[in-house]
């Protein structure tokens, strides 16, 4: 693992969350959310079958144990519901090492700002664990939702970059 000042949290709380380090038993509820077409409304990216979110469950634990930083499960404090899964990992962005700010909600919990509680925790977090490593969002074109989230973070439109085929090209924004 990377050595940074401080480690990123695998367990934080919010207001209304509990965020968690995602393990091999939330592959049930994260399929769920991963694969359910509705959750994809506005991002051309397909639904993941269940064998792609155990492959990326196996990749997030990687993500972790290299990098000391990976994305949580995101738990209703009231009743402990997965609503969804979120968070930031090191990626590798036109050559340069980011955090990949990612949210991803079950669609009845979408519009009541838990992307928007569970990225500052992540990027509040971030800026000591890992301070070198610029944090980035990464979306479709379409996705106007996780873009008003981004502004909402004081994230700006940065540019463009084509890296996934399904995807096409996808919008990154960057803190000014």
């Amino acid at each position: 693992m990377s050595d940074h000042a401080a480690r990123y949290p695998e367990r934080a709380r919010t207001e209304r969350l509990l965020l968690r380090r995602t393990t091999g038993a939330d592959l049930g509820a994260v399929t769920e959310v991963l694969s359910d077409p509705a959750a994809h409304a506005h991002n051309p990216a397909r639904p993941r079958t269940p064998g792609e979110v155990a492959d990326l469950l196996a990749s997030w634990e990687v993500h972790w144990r290299d990098d000391g930083i990976g994305y949580w499960a995101v738990l209703s404090r009231e009743g402990g519901e997965l609503l969804g899964v979120g968070g930031l990992r090191a990626h590798d962005l036109g050559g340069e090492r980011v955090l990949n700010l990612s949210y991803s909600f079950r669609p009845r919990h979408w519009g009541r700002g838990y992307a928007t509680e569970m990225a500052g925790a992540a990027l509040g977090h971030a800026a000591v664990s890992h301070p070198a490593w610029p944090p980035v969002i990464v979306t479709a074109a379409e996705n106007t939702p996780a873009q008003r989230v981004a502004e909402k973070l004081g994230f700006a439109h940065a540019g463009e970059v084509a890296q996934d085929p399904e995807e096409g090209e996808l919008r990154v924004y960057r803190r000014p």
